[in-house]
C-alpha cells in the first residue's frame, strides 16, 4: 500500500471488507448496470471525494439508501470498491484503461496513480503514442510529457518497429510537432526524412502533398552531401512538388557555401540547427603543458563541437578513474604532479559543482573503474611504491567503500569495463613489463578469472564493452606506441584483430557513444594530441570527430544520458552551425552550382515566392525534367558525415530498413 493511502491498518481493511461482503453494517446500496453494491458511505467517502460530496452535500441523494450510479460498468465498478476497502487492485492490458476513466471519474487519486505506474511500466515502442493520447483524453499532463519523453528518446526504435502502426496513423499536426522539436534523439537527420516518407507512403494519395511543409522542419543541413542529393532532392515527393525547391535552393546554398546567409535567409529556420543529444560526452582532467589540469570539455555529438564548461571546486588531476552513477560522475584517485591521491570526488552537471565523497582505502594513480549494479570497482593502479592489485568497490547509495577479491596481476595504467554481469580488466603495466594479460570478476562467486591474452602488450590502453563483446584499443607495447583494436568474443574465448585507428596512442579517453567507439587525447610517442575518432562496429571503419580545444593525455571520460539542462553544455542553437568545409574538387563544386542553378530556374518559372510555401498556389512540375544523381563531395570525414567513394563501408543512400 501506499503511505499516503494506508490511513487504516490491515486488520480493520479485513473486518471493514467482511461487514459489506456479509452486508453488515451497510447504508447504502450502489445500482450499477442493473446490479447492486452495498457499501458503507464512510469508507467510500474516505477513498473518494466524488463519495463525499454525493453523501454530505445536503442534496437528495444524501439521505438516500439506494443510489444509481450511471456511466459505470458493474464489473469496474467492484474494482473501485475492492480498492476503497483493501487499497488493492488488478490491473492489466485489457482493464486499465476502464479503470483509469473510472477512478478519474470518481476522483479516486489512488487508483489513477497505479494505473499510471501499470501504463508506464508497459510502455514500448507499438504503444507510446497510444498511452500519450490516452493521457491526453484525459487530461493528465503527467502521464502524456513522460510518454512524449519516451517517444522523443526512442524515435529510431518506434518508426524502425514492425508494428508502428500508431506511428503511421499519426496526424500531419503531431508529426510535424514531433519532428521540429530539438529533442528530437536521432543519431542522423536521415533517419527523420526516412521516417517522413514511410509516413506518406502509408496514405500515400492524401499525404503526398504534405512534403513542403514537413520538410521545413526537417534539418537538411545535418544531413549527409550525398543522401541529400540522391535521396532527398532526387525523392518523387520532393520532385514533383514545387513547394519544396525554396528549401532545396536553401540546403544547397548552405551545404556549398554559395550563399553565406543560407542557413537564415529562406524558408527554414532550422537547415542548420542541431538538435539536442540526448547523452554528453564529458573529458576530464588530464595532462596537458607540462602539468595536471582541471579543464573539463563537454562534446556535442549532434553539432560536433566541444565546449570547455567553468565548474566550481575543481583541482588539477591526471590519470584517475572516472564512473558515472544516476547522473553524476565520479572521479577517483589521480595524480596532481606531487601527490598520488585516494581521494573521490563527484560532479553535479545540473550545478556544476565538485564535491567531496568517501575516499578509498588506498592511493590510487593510473587506476581502472567500471560501475556494475549501480556499484564502482577501482582496480589497481600505483600507491607511489608499488603497483596493486587489490580491488575496492564503492556504493554511492551508503557512500562507502570496501574491499573485494583482489586481481591475479598487480596492475597499473591498465583499462576495465562491465559486460553481461561481469568486470573485465586488460592490460596495463606491472612495474617490470607492459601486459597482455586479461582477467574478469564474477560477483556471484566474487572471484578473478583469467582470460586468454591479448595479440598485443598494452599498458595506458583503452577498454569498453561493444556489441556484446569486449575491444581493447591502443596504448603502449613497451617499445612503440599503438593504433591497433581488438575484440574478445565471450562465447568464441578469443582475441580477433580488428581495423586501426588512424593515430598510434596511449593514455587517451575512451567511450561507446551513439552506437560508435570514441577514442578521445592521448599521447601518440612525441606529445599531447587533442584528436578524435570514432570507430562504426556495423560497417567495420574508423571516423574523424571534432578535436578537442586543449591538448591533453591521461584524461578520463564520461558520459551521461537524459540531463535536464543539456542546453547548458551544448553549442549554442541559437547561433548558425557553420557550413560545412567542402574538399577542393573544382569540378563537383560546379556539378552542384549547376543543380542550384536548375533548381533556381524551375522556381522562376513556376512564379513561386520563394519567402511563402505554405500557400496552397504551387503548379506542376516539368514533367520530363529528371534530377540525375549527382556525385557531390562531402565534409570532412567524422562520425556524421562518413567519407564516400568504394572505400566506406556504409551504404550511401542510407536507406532505412523500416
Amino acid at each position: 500500500m501506499d503511505l499516503v493511502e494506508k490511513r487504516l491498518s490491515v486488520t480493520a481493511c479485513n473486518v471493514f471488507n467482511d461487514l459489506r461482503r456479509n452486508r453488515q453494517l451497510c447504508d447504502v446500496v450502489l445500482d450499477v448496470d442493473g446490479r447492486e453494491f452495498h457499501a458503507h458511505k464512510n469508507i467510500l467517502s474516505a477513498c473518494s471525494p466524488y463519495f463525499r460530496a454525493l453523501f454530505t452535500n445536503g442534496m437528495t441523494e444524501s439521505d438516500m439508501s439506494r443510489i444509481n450510479i450511471p456511466n459505470v460498468s458493474y464489473k469496474i465498478m467492484n474494482y473501485l470498491i475492492e480498492f476503497a476497502y483493501t487499497r488493492e487492485i488488478t490491473l492489466t492490458v485489457e482493464n486499465v484503461e476502464g479503470i483509469f476513466a473510472a477512478g478519474d471519474q470518481f476522483l479516486i487519486h489512488g487508483i489513477v496513480q497505479r494505473c499510471k505506474d501499470f501504463l508506464l511500466s508497459h510502455i514500448c515502442p507499438e504503444n507510446c503514442f497510444g498511452i500519450r493520447n490516452f493521457a491526453r483524453s484525459y487530461f493528465c499532463r503527467e502521464l502524456e510529457e513522460i510518454a512524449m519523453h519516451y517517444i522523443l528518446v526512442h524515435f529510431e526504435e518506434i518508426v524502425t518497429a514492425d508494428d508502428a502502426d500508431e506511428f503511421l496513423n499519426l496526424s500531419l499536426a503531431d508529426l510535424i510537432d514531433l519532428i521540429c522539436r530539438d529533442n528530437l534523439n536521432v543519431k542522423m537527420e536521415e533517419y527523420v526524412f526516412e521516417a517522413v516518407l514511410r509516413w506518406i507512403k502509408y496514405e500515400e494519395v492524401e499525404r503526398r502533398q504534405s512534403m513542403p511543409e514537413i520538410l521545413m522542419h526537417i534539418r537538411l543541413g545535418m544531413t549527409n552531401t550525398d543522401y541529400f542529393m540522391n535521396n532527398v532532392k532526387a525523392n518523387e515527393y520532393v520532385r514533383e512538388n514545387d513547394l519544396t525547391k525554396p528549401i532545396i535552393i536553401q540546403t544547397l546554398n548552405y551545404t556549398y557555401n554559395f550563399d553565406t546567409t543560407s542557413a537564415t535567409s529562406g524558408p527554414s529556420q532550422v537547415i542548420s540547427r542541431p538538435r539536442l543529444p540526448y547523452k554528453l560526452l564529458y573529458a576530464i582532467g588530464g595532462w596537458s603543458g607540462g602539468s595536471p589540469t582541471n579543464t573539463v570539455e563537454c562534446y556535442d555529438t549532434r553539432a560536433d563541437r566541444w565546449s570547455i564548461i567553468d565548474t566550481e571546486n575543481s583541482s588539477p588531476r591526471a590519470y584517475m578513474g572516472i564512473a558515472v552513477v544516476s547522473h553524476k560522475l565520479y572521479a577517483m584517485g589521480g595524480f596532481d604532479s606531487n601527490q598520488y591521491f585516494n581521494s573521490v570526488r563527484s560532479f553535479d552537471p545540473v550545478t556544476k559543482r565538485w564535491d567531496e565523497v568517501s575516499p578509498m582505502h588506498s592511493r590510487r594513480c593510473y587506476v581502472s573503474v567500471a560501475v556494475l549494479d549501480g556499484c564502482i570497482y577501482a582496480m589497481g593502479g600505483f600507491d607511489g611504491h608499488t603497483r596493486l592489485r587489490t580491488v575496492e568497490r564503492y556504493d554511492p547509495k551508503t557512500n562507502q567503500w570496501r574491499f573485494v577479491t583482489s586481481m591475479n596481476h598487480h596492475r597499473s595504467d591498465a583499462s576495465a569495463s562491465q559486460l553481461d554481469g561481469r568486470v573485465y580488466i586488460c592490460g596495463g603495466f606491472n612495474g617490470n613489463e607492459c601486459l597482455n594479460s586479461a582477467e574478469y570478476f564474477d560477483p556471484t562467486d566474487n572471484t578473478w578469472n583469467d582470460l586468454p591474452r591479448m595479440t598485443s602488450r598494452r599498458s595506458g590502453v583503452g577498454v569498453v564493452a561493444y556489441h556484446d563483446c569486449l575491444y581493447a584499443v591502443g596504448g603502449f607495447n613497451g617499445l612503440t606506441r599503438l593504433n591497433t583494436l581488438e575484440k574478445y568474443d565471450p562465447h568464441a574465448n578469443n582475441w580477433v584483430l580488428c581495423p586501426s585507428m588512424y593515430i598510434h596512442r596511449s593514455n587517451f579517453g575512451v567511450t561507446v557513444l551513439d552506437d560508435m567507439i570514441f577514442v578521445i587525447g592521448g599521447f601518440n610517442g612525441v606529445t599531447t594530441i587533442f584528436n578524435v575518432e570514432c570507430y562504426d562496429g556495423d560497417n567495420d571503419e574508423w571516423y574523424d570527430a571534432c578535436d578537442m580545444n586543449v591538448f591533453r593525455s591521461a584524461l578520463n571520460i564520461g558520459v551521461i544520458a537524459g540531463l535536464p539542462n543539456v542546453t547548458e553544455y551544448v553549442w549554442p542553437r541559437d547561433q548558425a552551425l557553420p557550413p560545412p568545409v567542402i574538399p577542393n574538387n573544382q569540378e563537383n563544386i560546379q556539378q552542384a552550382a549547376r543543380a542550384l542553378e536548375e533548381n533556381l530556374n524551375r522556381v522562376d518559372e513556376a512564379e513561386l515566392d520563394i519567402g511563402s510555401i505554405d500557400g496552397d498556389d504551387g503548379s506542376e512540375d516539368d514533367e520530363d525534367d529528371e534530377d540525375e544523381e549527382v556525385p557531390v563531395p562531402d565534409r570532412p570525414p567524422n562520425h556524421r558525415r562518413p567519407p564516400s567513394g568504394p572505400s566506406s563501408g556504409r551504404d550511401q543512400s542510407m536507406h532505412i530498413s523500416l
